[in-house]
């Protein structure tokens, strides 16, 4: 396919996304159980992302390069070949598109695979993409368990690129499936991304964003900022305005407008997420908030569990060190700028943070000296369509959005013509 026919077909799934947006926002909060509302975003973004990497189809190519020898040399983008993509369940429609789209717009074909736990979204957009005019076979969708249908994606000999989003020990395992042919490979893994809130911050903006960053989703996030690093000064104060806020989130049905947070995705999961909040009470942490289960009808149907905020906490605790992928915060004091960024850099994980500050001098030099791949000054915000995203250390290798992402789906050929 010619590369502007190529675009206008990702142009006409972007448009398409749009056209069946309530029904892909629906089918992500019912499946998801994240609130409808922030299902709408994510779908939005979808569609947002096909439409940045259509019209990146005829505008990214190769290069004539200056050489020493007696002839012209020229650099060609070419498809990688078949990629596997496998998402995770947390965000399944926003992380389909920006692994997708760009790899289709190089080229390639995808084949991906779902959680299993949220399948439908993925299964409805490969329908709007062969409505859309995409070639049968171009965007495959195979459903069922990581262990079986994602192992055999990992291994197959004709898949030559594997993007992963998902827990760092399933990546460690993908990535080691994928050094037996060489293959490519990019990980967006886990994280346990700090928030570090200096007395200079503006205090309410300050406040609200550390709930939103840390509760968006249930906190099934791995750039939930769960670490809440404060200034001594503003402790007290700020622990206290955020134990406030925790308590006024409206938790509830997914499909109502007014909740702001919904069940964790099952039960299997919000027991993983009790297991660390006993871990953190028998370690000596207080809980300020929340750290079980509302009760009542209106959460029968369901897995819920109230957001909690943990204090008295220390670095060498599993809630300040693992990643718990629930509504649950840590929040600890720091004395100064250079506590502030030991403690940040104090984690095997690197994807995400804010800093929270009206010194844009010390903002800079702090966000210079984190060790994480997405940082956010004044804003809890991690995702931006046209930046790249990754993470440091543990969480992952490689990036996804921006033109950079354009990288993980293409082979560099390189052509000398002689002319002497």
């Amino acid at each position: 396919m010619n590369t502007r026919d190529r675009g206008k077909v990702l142009l006409r799934l972007a448009s398409l996304i749009r056209d069946h947006a309530d029904e892909l926002a629906k089918l992500e909060a019912r499946n998801v159980g994240k609130p409808i509302r922030d299902a709408r975003d994510e779908v939005g973004l979808a569609a947002d992302c096909f439409e940045y990497y259509a019209g990146t189809v005829n505008k990214v190519g190769g290069q004539t390069i200056p050489a020493a020898a007696p002839g012209v040399l020229m650099t060609f983008r070419e498809p990688v070949g078949v990629c596997g993509i496998i998402v995770p369940w947390n965000f399944p429609v926003a992380i389909t598109s920006w692994k997708s789209a760009p790899a289709l717009a190089m080229g390639n074909t995808v084949v991906l695979k779902p959680a299993e736990q949220t399948p439908m979204t993925a299964l409805r957009l490969a329908e709007l993409a062969l409505e859309a005019g995409m070639p049968e076979g171009v965007f495959t969708v195979v459903t069922g368990s990581g262990s079986v249908a994602g192992e055999a994606l990992v291994r197959h000999p004709l898949v030559r690129k594997i993007a992963f989003t998902g827990s760092t020990e399933i990546g460690s395992r993908v990535m080691r499936l994928c050094a037996d042919d060489i293959k490519r490979v990019s990980l967006e893994l886990g994280g346990k991304s700090a928030n570090l809130i200096f007395a200079d911050c503006d205090f309410d903006r300050a406040v609200a964003s550390a709930a939103s960053s840390a509760l968006g989703n249930a906190g099934q996030d791995c750039c939930a900022r769960s670490r809440v690093l404060v200034e001594k000064s503003i402790y007290d104060r700020f622990t206290k305005a955020l134990v406030d806020t925790f308590n006024r989130i409206h938790v509830g049905d997914p499909l109502d407008e007014k909740t702001e947070m919904g069940p964790l995705v099952t039960t299997e999961h919000r027991q993983r997420v009790m297991t660390y909040i006993e871990s953190g009470k028998s370690e000596g942490a207080t809980i300020a908030t929340g750290g079980k289960a509302p009760t009542g009808e209106a959460y029968s149907r369901g897995w819920y569990l109230s957001p909690t905020v943990f204090v008295d906490t220390r670095p060498e605790m599993k809630i300040v060190r693992e990643e718990i992928f629930g509504p649950v915060v840590t929040v600890m004091p720091f004395r100064d700028e250079a506590e502030a960024i030991e403690s940040a850099n104090d984690s095997d994980y690197g994807l995400s943070g804010s800093i929270w500050t009206r010194d844009i001098g010390r903002a800079m030099r702090v966000a210079r000296a984190i060790q994480t791949g997405n940082l956010s000054i004044n804003s809890g915000s991690s995702v931006h369509l046209e930046g790249p995203f990754g993470g440091f250390k543990k969480s992952g290798i490689g990036r996804e959005l921006g033109l950079q992402a354009l990288d993980a789906y293409t082979e560099w050929k390189t052509v000398y013509l002689d002319v002497s």
